[in-house]
């Protein structure tokens, strides 16, 4: 199924009444506040390294205000004990549904099992998760990172379809996401699945930036210290390629010229870097999932079932493309 996608504290708990209009990623019709009225969920978010993980929370939380949810909101700081020890929390306050985007996809079973033992539904978001038993949790929504991957490689076809059975390579320089989470596996599965059939281009370098901006441009900086001989370097993220321009740029490169680039997430800092030149294309992610998680979680407080699978929808953003009737992204 695919629906349309719309648009922290510290580890302790932050119970989010939400009474207050917060300022909005995406303009949305609020649900009727008395929908939820008495229904608790606990989220569980990985933290706030980015300006759409930012925006993501923010969703969530205007969406539980929207329909009159009460929220125990979490912040994980990019550590997986610290989401296990919420989602402990959330079951020991016995939540009505429980949510959370996994930092990584491995490592749920015990908790999600104490989470079934005590009858509360648990809803997986963002981020996908790998376990030994599916019926531990009652569904995902989110993006659909394989085919953002996909995305990413279908342009850089149609970018170097005059080398397409030649034999000049393509040179991919790839910085990669967070090892082990689903969107950098999915990401690099999408993008290698579409480009296998094509022997010209060919993945040089690939290593985990940890979707940090930080960490991107440490590690240009450290490419560029060694090798030039890119042609293309995909980012697994905004983020990431921020710092990807800062280190081109230091070089005296001139990005989306001298070597091209594509990135995945489609912040507004992404889209003025496109709108500039500097980004060749943008693949969007999108984060306005708040009040599709919220619909879910009505149902699923009610002891209805959801389907296992649902993708928000995502658009991608092309060099020299006409984006003067874009809106402001929130992110």
């Amino acid at each position: 199924m695919k629906i349309p996608g719309n648009g922290a504290a510290g580890p302790a708990l932050l119970l989010c009444l939400c009474a207050a209009a917060l300022w909005s990623c995406q303009k949305t019709a609020p649900a009727q506040a008395d929908q939820g009225r008495g229904i608790i969920l606990g989220f569980s978010q990985i933290g706030a390294e980015s300006a759409w993980r930012t925006c993501n929370s923010r969703s969530v939380q205007e969406a539980a205000a929207g329909a009159g949810i009460q929220l125990l909101f979490s912040n994980a700081e990019q550590k997986q004990e610290n989401q296990i020890r919420a989602l402990r929390s959330f079951i020991a306050y016995q939540v009505d549904v429980i949510a959370f985007v996994p930092i990584v996809a491995d490592g749920w079973d015990n908790v999600l099992q104490e989470a079934k033992d005590a009858g509360i539904p648990v809803l997986v978001t963002d981020r996908k998760i790998s376990v030994k038993d599916e019926s531990l949790y009652a569904g995902f929504i989110g993006t659909d990172s394989v085919e953002e991957g996909r995305n990413a490689g279908r342009f850089l076809l149609e970018k170097f379809r005059d080398r397409l059975g030649g034999a000049e390579p393509v040179r991919i320089v790839e910085i990669s996401g967070t090892v082990g989470s689903s969107p950098e596996v999915g990401r690099a599965q999408g993008f290698r699945e579409v480009l296998a059939p094509y022997p010209q281009f060919q993945i040089v370098y690939s290593e985990s930036g940890d979707f940090l901006r930080s960490k991107g441009y440490e590690l240009m900086r450290d490419i560029l210290d060694t090798r030039t001989d890119m042609d293309v370097i995909f980012s697994h993220n905004d983020g990431m390629v921020l710092g990807i321009l800062d280190a081109v740029k230091e070089r005296g490169l001139k990005p989306g010229v001298d070597v091209v680039i594509v990135t995945i997430d489609a912040e507004q800092a992404a889209i003025d870097a496109l709108i500039r030149g500097e980004i060749n294309c943008v693949v969007e992610c999108n984060p306005n999932q708040g009040p599709e998680i919220m619909e879910l979680a009505l149902v699923l407080a009610r002891g209805e079932k959801i389907e296992r699978l649902i993708h928000v929808d995502e658009r991608v953003f092309y060099e020299e493309e006409d984006l003067s009737a874009l809106g402001p992204r929130g992110y």
